[in-house]
């Protein structure tokens, strides 16, 4: 058993983590199930975890893998670990006691030093009925196995390169299962010439932005646990020492995965797994929705809430439809509802490839992700992106370039309507005769879904917009008047995105109710340094268009709060615009300051801040607050990183 160098302490308290009366769990005690292994196939050459487990390494691979969605894989433990952080947010969404993550199964658990199933299994052969012993022993840590079309060309078999998946844990008061990972745990089949690392910079990155993201309400895979594995070194651009995050989610299943299946012609491997996703993931057909009737297409029609056709269901058409139809709905429209959230927060993940795209709807995989300082739609935060396309104002175009391909691959199964089920074209495939029938369906069927998918996303966006502007009601006007004109200014001002509806949140209405208030009031949305050089404007300019602006929402927050609501209004709209936002040169400072200079207090305070986002302080230290809510310093501004991780 590997030595761990020091533990999380007493960093919990830095948190401000939601009491219940719910019972908790330690992470050994924590239900635990392997659907995904026990209802897939698993590499043939290693069809079970003890063929795995008696392997050397070097015979996992990397190599090919064929007709399998996974492979069994053990971590490779660290010679020295060191827990740097554990989210309180991630222990209450896993029912997992705080106190317990001192124990040294938390410890060797999240650091991969310990295949807690395995070990139990083993420990306890004596005292445990035989059926018991076996299920316990199919339990054991897993690769999948997916393929992508990256930057829209296609790649290959990728797979899990660094991260293996410990076991599924179900949180028995909320009853939602879970897929708890490390990532940077070792080599598997699926890491092609890479080392199965990863490194303390970008694990840094994933663990706050994972958390951050779930705090500001969007959908994202998560983070449990950061560790440092100093003595793990890793060649990036240059030699860095190795981390493992712990995260989960309800699926790491990825349209990459269907994408493999279908360039390899494997139809009974899709349909499986096709019914696997219906089923398992989404828990039944009868969840999936119905289409949106044709006269009530407008996104009006949509209630964002839960991303279904409110009032608007069909029954299923046997001529046009059938219950995969159904299912590839079902991940248009929650993609569409994530894109809307990281249009409305200004967060640009910059490397959308099909395989970081999430089938659960879930933002995924973070290597060049960044929130928008300045508001700029041409940016992206990956500086190997040289054509833009995965550019802040791409994301909504890209999610649905990357359902299209997912569309390609259930095209077969989509475009069967009613005969889905019948024999000869489960066995055999599509018969000539009414081939170019199942083309023609199946196309039509995706087109249908690309007009949900516009109609869901302007829904949610429109949605979470309005509130951030402070409104109750979204009128049709206010898309052009307000939305679409804040957006222009900011852009033609080069204003920052975030920091202006927050300042909003700040604002009386007898602040602006003179146009030589409201000039005077738009210097608040300036840089400390006044307007920047390449903007096309005077300040007097710009102050008149910014009161011009002011002047319209003035107008449109009283006509939904009427006058004197001020308090209301403040207070509902701090619940949506975040104090603070883990930016780019925050994430940049706060790698420098722990990899570089040894501290730890900076991580939980950053932490304890990501994890509030909308409070005004947070009791950590004043002074950094402030400067990590203030104004992005000039040369920090849209910074980009590398693919590196």
């Amino acid at each position: 058993m590997a030595a761990h160098i020091s533990t999380v302490g007493h960093q919990n308290a830095l948190y401000d983590a939601t009491t219940t009366n719910e019972k908790l769990h330690s992470i050994k005690d924590l239900p635990k199930s392997n659907n995904f292994t026990t209802n897939l196939p698993p590499d043939q050459n290693f069809t079970t975890p003890a063929s795995s487990h008696a392997a050397e390494r070097r015979e996992l691979g990397p190599r090919l893998v064929k007709g399998a969605l996974y492979t069994y894989v053990r971590p490779d433990p660290p010679s020295k670990y060191e827990v740097l952080a554990v989210s309180p947010a991630a222990l209450q969404t896993l029912s997992i006691d705080p106190s317990s993550v001192e124990s040294q199964d938390f410890q060797d658990t999240v650091s991969g030093n310990k295949i807690l199933t395995w070990d139990e299994a083993e420990a306890s052969e004596s005292n445990m009925l035989p059926e018991e012993q076996q299920r316990r022993e199919q339990i054991y840590p897993w690769a999948q196995c997916y393929g992508g079309y990256q930057f829209g060309q296609w790649a290959g078999q990728l797979g899990d390169g660094r991260a293996i998946s410990l076991f599924e844990a179900t949180n028995p008061n909320s009853n939602v299962r879970y897929e708890v990972q490390l990532k940077g745990a070792g080599k598997t089949p699926y890491s092609r010439f890479a080392d199965g690392k990863a490194v303390l910079r970008s694990s840094i990155r994933e663990f706050v932005v994972s958390e951050s993201l779930h705090a500001l309400g969007i959908p994202s895979t998560r983070a449990l646990a950061l560790t440092f594995t100093p003595e793990d070194k890793a060649l990036r651009e240059r030699i860095e020492p190795g981390a493992i995050v712990t995260r989960f989610a309800q699926s790491w299943l990825r349209f990459g995965t269907f994408d493999l299946i279908r360039t390899r012609g494997d139809r009974p491997l899709l349909r499986k797994l096709a019914t696997y996703v219906a089923e398992d993931v989404f828990g039944g057909w009868e969840n999936l929705p119905g289409a949106l009737k044709e006269g009530d297409m407008a996104e009006t029609a949509v209630d964002p809430a839960c991303g279904v056709a409110a009032s608007t269901l069909q029954g299923e058409n046997e001529h046009e439809e059938n219950r995969f139809v159904r299912l590839y709905r079902e991940i248009a429209r929650r993609n569409a509802k994530t894109v809307a959230c990281w249009q409305a927060y200004a967060f640009t993940n910059g490397v959308l490839n099909t395989d970081n795209t999430s089938i659960f709807g879930l933002s995924v995989d973070f290597g060049p992700f960044a929130f928008l300082d300045n508001f700029d739609p041409s940016y992206t935060p990956n500086h190997d992106d040289h054509m833009l396309r995965y550019s802040y104002r791409n994301q909504p175009s890209i999610i649905w370039w990357n359902l299209v391909r997912l569309g390609e691959a259930l095209g077969e199964l989509i475009g069967a309507g009613a005969r889905c089920d019948d024999e000869e074209f489960v066995n055999e495939g599509v018969s000539k005769t009414w081939s170019a029938e199942l083309i023609k369906r199946a196309e039509t069927l995706i087109e249908k879904t690309g007009e949900e998918f516009r109609a869901v996303f302007l829904a949610e966006y429109k949605r979470l917009m309005t509130a951030r502007l402070g409104l109750k009601q979204c009128k049709d006007t206010d898309f052009d008047n307000l939305y679409s004109e804040l957006l222009d200014t900011l852009e033609a001002l080069e204003l920052d995105f975030n920091h202006t509806f927050r300042k909003l949140s700040n604002m009386n209405m007898s602040e602006i109710e003179s146009e030589e208030q409201r000039k005077e009031v738009a210097g608040r949305f300036f840089h400390s340094e006044g307007l920047g050089a390449t903007v096309g404007a005077s300040e007097a300019e710009a102050r008149t268009r910014i009161a011009k602006w002011l002047e319209q929402w003035r107008n449109r927050v009283i006509e939904d709060w009427s006058e004197g609501k001020d308090a209301e209004r403040q207070e509902a709209m701090k619940k949506v615009n975040p104090k603070f936002i883990p930016r780019s040169w925050i994430l940049d400072e706060l790698i420098e300051r722990v990899e570089k200079k040894g501290e730890r207090e900076i991580l939980q305070g950053v932490m304890k801040m990501a994890l509030n986002p909308f409070k005004e302080e947070w009791g950590w230290n004043k002074e950094e607050e402030d400067r990590f809510c203030g104004d992005v310093p000039h040369i920090k501004r849209a910074m980009q990183c590398s693919c590196s991780s």
